[in-house]
């Protein structure tokens, strides 16, 4: 028998940063997360980034300066967000959002493990 499962986290605020470089979300667990577009933007879950496997997951470089140009609800769970540099198609469920951003420095240094292990830059565009 198991427990009673626990809600997810739930988002109380979105707030996109004046310079549209760093989007702030506040869950009702009292979690607050800022997430820089370039992290937002690299770990898309969008088929595009992700792929339909791990094999076709693609490393994504020079978006270190990419800015948010839109925060659009989709339906009550979840953001579609706009960049940029027209990448529009990932959707970020509260869920993943809040994953996110637990896990924000792990994935971060993994995106530049990846860089690096595949020749990209946070500068230069390319995609692998």
């Amino acid at each position: 028998m198991s427990g009673p499962e626990t809600s997810p986290a739930w988002p109380v605020e979105i707030r996109l940063a004046k310079d549209r470089r760093s989007m702030t979300v506040a869950f009702d667990d009292g979690q607050s997360f800022t997430f820089s577009a370039e992290l937002l933007r690299v770990t898309s879950p969008s088929a595009e980034v992700q792929g339909h496997s791990e094999a076709e997951r693609k490393t994504v470089g020079g978006k270190r300066n990419v800015a948010i140009l839109s925060v659009d609800a989709v339906g009550n769970y979840a953001v579609r967000i706009g960049f940029d540099d027209m990448h529009n198609t990932g959707i970020y469920s509260w869920t993943f959002l809040h994953d996110l951003g637990i896990n924000a420095e792990l994935r971060f240094q993994n995106y530049l493990d990846d860089l690096a292990a595949k020749g990209l830059s946070r500068d230069k565009p390319g995609v692998r």
